[in-house]
């Protein structure tokens, strides 16, 4: 086989690899115009479905609480997931260190079950010894997905401060800068693409979470994979797919803003560096 020919073939495998992924969702997109009530079976081109979405109130109420949950859950498991990345990087020994660390990966390889049902005893213990039972709702799952998404982010942010340069932060502090004012001007900027990246794959990963908030959520606190999952097993509606394609709009759209921040910060930084070492 020429070299040629073995272009074309992972040329080929690569398609066939994009094509198995996404085509379904592809075919989920074109289905949520469908004029018919059933999936499959396809009548005409309508928008009607998409008008039917927005008049549903239970799936814009749960939609507009996933939505919170998911900003709530992103901002809070950024900040304590970056505290985590940097007791790991930046103190060399500390006692219990490596029992800290697996502490916090630990939820990267544990069941969704397992933190569940974990999270719903640890919950229904605290209201045995405060005497009084702890609502599950909004507060309840917005812990549990916080518990699970440091996780990431401080893997994220713990990778790209390995990679840094001490020296930078080092020069600074010997300039007469406080450790502090190094994190804030020097530290952070730096990291701030890993920052995006991980308030973006917790931001995800809440959105998307089925199994966790089924565990640890009250009757009124319904979340929107947990009203789609309902749904389906009556039947999949044309609705769903027109909910789905909005989804994938809003997710595609944060994914393309988030790729130019990181890369124009990327160009700044080594702009920088260009220019430290020209007057170096």
């Amino acid at each position: 086989m020429n070299a040629s020919s073995a272009r074309w073939g992972n040329r080929l495998v690569l398609l066939l690899g994009f094509a198995f992924l996404y085509a379904p969702i592809l075919s989920l997109v074109v289905y949520s115009f469908n004029e018919s009530r059933l999936v499959t079976v396809w009548s005409g081109f309508s928008t009607k479905w998409y008008g039917e979405l927005l008049a549903d109130r239970e799936i814009l109420d749960a939609a507009w609480m996933s939505l919170r949950l998911a900003v709530f859950t992103a901002t809070a498991a950024l900040v304590l997931g970056t505290l985590a990345a940097m007791l790991l990087t930046r103190f060399r020994r500390f006692p219990g260190k490596t029992l800290f660390g697996a502490l916090v990966t630990a939820p990267l390889v544990m069941p969704d079950v397992i933190i569940g049902l974990s999270l719903l005893l640890l919950f229904v213990t605290l209201g045995e010894l405060l005497g009084t039972p702890i609502p599950r709702g909004m507060l309840t799952i917005w812990i549990a997905q916080t518990t699970f998404s440091v996780a990431f982010v401080s893997v994220t942010v713990a990778s790209r401060l390995s990679a840094l340069d001490r020296s930078l932060e080092e020069a600074a502090m010997d300039l007469g800068a406080t450790r502090v004012k190094v994190f804030f001007q020097i530290t952070l900027p730096i990291v701030a693409p890993a920052l995006l990246a991980g308030w973006l794959l917790a931001f995800t990963l809440s959105l998307d979470d089925l199994v966790v908030a089924s565990f640890v959520a009250g009757p009124s606190s319904t979340t929107l994979p947990m009203k789609v999952f309902s749904s389906v097993r009556l039947g999949v509606s044309p609705k769903i797919n027109a909910l789905a394609t909005l989804l994938i709009l809003a997710v595609s759209a944060a994914a393309v803003v988030g790729w130019w921040l990181m890369a124009r910060e990327e160009r700044r930084r080594r702009r920088d560096v260009a220019l430290a070492a020209q007057r170096g």
